[in-house]
């Protein structure tokens, strides 16, 4: 028995591979139109990364589905929404990750004009203390002191409030601070 408009849905809840690909067929388009238009900034592969899940995640839910054939357009519609919301959102902050490293090696790599071993040293301790902190804090950091990036303007490229960054980056001077004088009576 092949997959159809009237029996799709039953076959895609008793797992038939005949109706995944008659979903693929028929709602390829939608979901690669809606992802495309929300990851429209993002590269090829992640429009693709975010379709192959769309429809992982149809076949795994499909039992979650309640609902008439018609129904399942603004379901899968939904699940593409969300999928590649998500992507964006990864996407961006592999992306400001990225920009934060090559800022900082772009940085590292440029001699000041009062060279110092101490300075640099100290430079590279603290540097090296950051990297202890949790990854979003550290990225707060770097964004905040090497890019030079105000906490609304960080708030804005993390999906954060800026009183969210405002405390972190206290905390995170804090918990800094005590790994110094912590590191200084060790020595």
């Amino acid at each position: 028995m092949k997959s159809a408009p009237t029996n799709f849905i039953k076959r895609l809840k008793k797992k038939k591979e005949d109706a995944l690909e008659y979903i693929i067929d028929a709602y390829m388009p939608l979901v690669k139109t809606i992802a495309t238009k929300i990851l429209h900034n993002q590269n090829r592969l992640d429009v693709e990364e975010c379709v192959n899940d769309v429809f992982l995640t149809v076949w795994q839910n499909a039992h979650q589905f309640k609902g008439e054939p018609e129904d399942f357009k603004k379901w899968i519609g939904m699940i593409t929404k969300y999928k590649a919301i998500d992507r964006y959102r990864q996407a961006e902050k592999r992306n400001a990750r990225e920009h934060c490293d090559e800022s900082l090696l772009q940085s590292s790599s440029t001699p000041g004009t009062e060279p110092s071993v101490l300075r640099r040293e100290e430079k590279n301790e603290l540097f090296a203390a950051i990297s202890q902190l949790e990854e979003l804090d550290r990225d707060i950091f770097m964004m905040k002191y090497y890019l030079d990036l105000s906490n609304m303007e960080i708030a804005d490229v993390l999906n954060l409030s800026k009183a969210a960054v405002d405390n972190r980056l206290y905390r995170g001077k804090r918990k800094l601070a005590s790994n110094v004088k912590l590191k200084e009576r060790l020595v």
